[in-house]
């Protein structure tokens, strides 16, 4: 085991989920990421795997079919995942998005409807924010969904949904004036779907489509689409809680969720880009010693691990935070933004420690190298986080004079 990023204060349930998905990581995952990265192959085996732990359960509660298990120990595990290959962790990462909005959320009704099946991993859950001409601003959605008997109909268009081919149900944020008169703030005029649809492209079902994958620079296996509403139609019942003009603050609490799953992802790579660093450094030799040996190669070695490590400690803080049942923002926020920009500085300088080789497909260093930017941003750009941290700040530092 490795003596970076330890956490302390784990229970023995949570020791041995950790330990078994860590061999799981090492055994089924790490000797075929690259392989199926450079196919851009979606990993079925690896997330039948996964299902068989019953880690599509993890934070769904025990009353569902759930192991019931804490936002930190989820974290821990995606970071696991991700330490073998990110584009992993990013399946189960909006699949436990849409469960916890579901549990926090959802009507009775659609809570026993939903989750035990989630929790089996039969539905898998992906959610839909982003627009093509809407980047970071949130307000600015133009989706929408207009009330028509005891229906909605949604038309518009969505973009970069993670699972978009392979879920089987879409939590869609999406305007809804209906009971909203004009003037209200545009925060309070949004509704979350629950959109259930077959798994896979094109016409998923009518009025829905799904075009096909995006083409990425990297985080590829995981598919990534866009989403076309024309003339959907969704039952009343659909509408994530029954009412609406909540989808806003839904979306945003499951988003916490979110940013503490790519900070997690941040961490594991970058536990990965050491690994990889400190290994290729003690086995190539230049002026007749390991370049481990030299006193530049170690400084760097230093630098990764201590970022490595201060990037977990500020991760497994904003879990537990969150656990707590207070209000994480700040945290998720801090957490998100520090291990997202330590990924990318730590896979940096295992590539750079490679040498020429890192510049290889033969290396897996290379994949690294691509996926990292991707966390930069993933749920909420570094900019995003600043203005988020900052805000908070203020907060909680008001001047009184």
């Amino acid at each position: 085991m490795s003596r970076l990023a330890q956490t302390a204060g784990l229970t023995d349930i949570q020791q041995e989920i950790l330990s078994t998905v860590r061999d799981f990581v090492d055994k089924e995952i790490i000797p075929v990421a690259t392989e199926l990265e450079h196919r851009d192959e979606y990993p079925q085996r690896i997330v039948d795997g996964l299902k068989e732990l019953g880690l599509f359960g993890l934070m769904i509660p025990e009353e569902y079919g759930g192991l019931g298990e804490s936002l930190l120990t989820y974290a821990l595990c995606v970071e696991e995942i991700a330490r073998g290959w990110m584009s992993v962790s990013g399946i189960i990462n909006t699949h436990f998005i849409v469960a916890y909005m579901l549990k926090q959320h959802g009507t009775q009704e659609q809570k026993d409807h939903f989750l035990p099946r989630m929790a089996a991993g039969d539905i898998r859950g992906a959610f839909s924010m982003s627009e093509p001409a809407l980047g970071s601003d949130v307000s600015a959605i133009t989706s929408k969904a207009v009330k028509d008997g005891e229906e909605y109909v949604l038309n518009g268009q969505k973009m970069w949904l993670t699972n978009g081919g392979t879920s089987s149900l879409v939590a869609v944020l999406v305007r809804s004036d209906e009971g909203h008169p004009e003037g209200t703030a545009p925060h309070k005029s949004m509704t979350t779907f629950l959109v259930e649809k077959e798994p896979g492209f094109g016409e998923v079902r009518p009025g829905l489509t799904i075009p096909g994958k995006i083409d990425k620079m990297g985080y590829k296996g995981v598919d990534t689409t866009e989403l076309i509403m024309d003339g959907l139609r969704i039952p009343a019942d659909r509408v994530l809680g029954g009412v609406t003009g909540r989808g806003f603050y839904q979306m945003m609490d499951g988003v916490e969720v979110g940013r503490v799953n790519v900070a997690a992802r941040g961490c594991g790579v970058a536990q990965r880009a050491f690994e990889l660093g400190v290994q290729y450094a003690q086995q190539r030799h230049t002026f007749g010693k390991p370049i481990a040996q030299h006193q530049a190669i170690q400084f760097k070695l230093a630098e990764m691990a201590t970022k490595v490590e201060a990037a977990h400690a500020m991760m497994v803080n904003a879990a537990r935070k969150k656990d707590s049942g207070e209000r994480n923002d700040l945290e998720a926020g801090m957490a998100k933004y520090l291990a997202s920009e330590y990924c990318k500085e730590v896979v940096e300088d295992a590539f750079r420690i490679h040498g020429g080789y890192g510049f290889s497909k033969e290396y897996e260093i290379e994949r690294l190298y691509r996926e990292a930017p991707m966390l930069l941003i993933g749920e909420g750009t570094a900019e995003i986080q600043k203005m988020i941290i900052g805000r908070r700040l203020l907060e909680e530092y008001r001047f009184q004079g």
